[in-house]
């Protein structure tokens, strides 16, 4: 990941909304959830959301695939590991022990090979 599109992405999530819809999609997985459960689960209007699905889904943070009438959106995991990875490349100045507990926090971040959106 670039400089821009690490910006592009910590843009879309420097906003509340925009930040536990992302946070929602990690911890429904790689299933995702369609935009009318999203906008239920932050308590948001379905037009209001669906414009803050269109933000995060320009910076890369999320995909979204047509079920029928129903569009599903899931978290992409490769762009938010790459994000964290961007922030986190000189971590320590090498010294792995430093970063060893940060990186057993994101040992859960490894979904399931099979995703909905991909």
């Amino acid at each position: 990941m670039d400089t821009e599109n690490a910006l592009l992405a910590l843009d879309a999530l420097a906003q509340p909304t925009r930040l536990a819809i992302f946070r929602r999609l990690v911890a429904a997985g790689p299933g995702g959830m369609p935009a009318g459960a999203i906008a239920d689960a932050v308590e948001g209007r379905q037009n209001t959301v669906s414009t803050h699905l269109s933000a995060l889904a320009r910076a890369g943070l999320v995909t979204a695939t047509r079920e029928g009438r129903v569009i599903r959106y899931c978290a992409s995991y490769a762009t938010a590991g790459a994000l964290v990875a961007f922030l986190l490349e000189d971590c320590c100045g090498g010294r792995a022990e430093v970063c060893a507990p940060l990186l057993a926090n994101l040992q859960c971040l490894q979904p399931e090979p099979e995703a909905c959106c991909a």
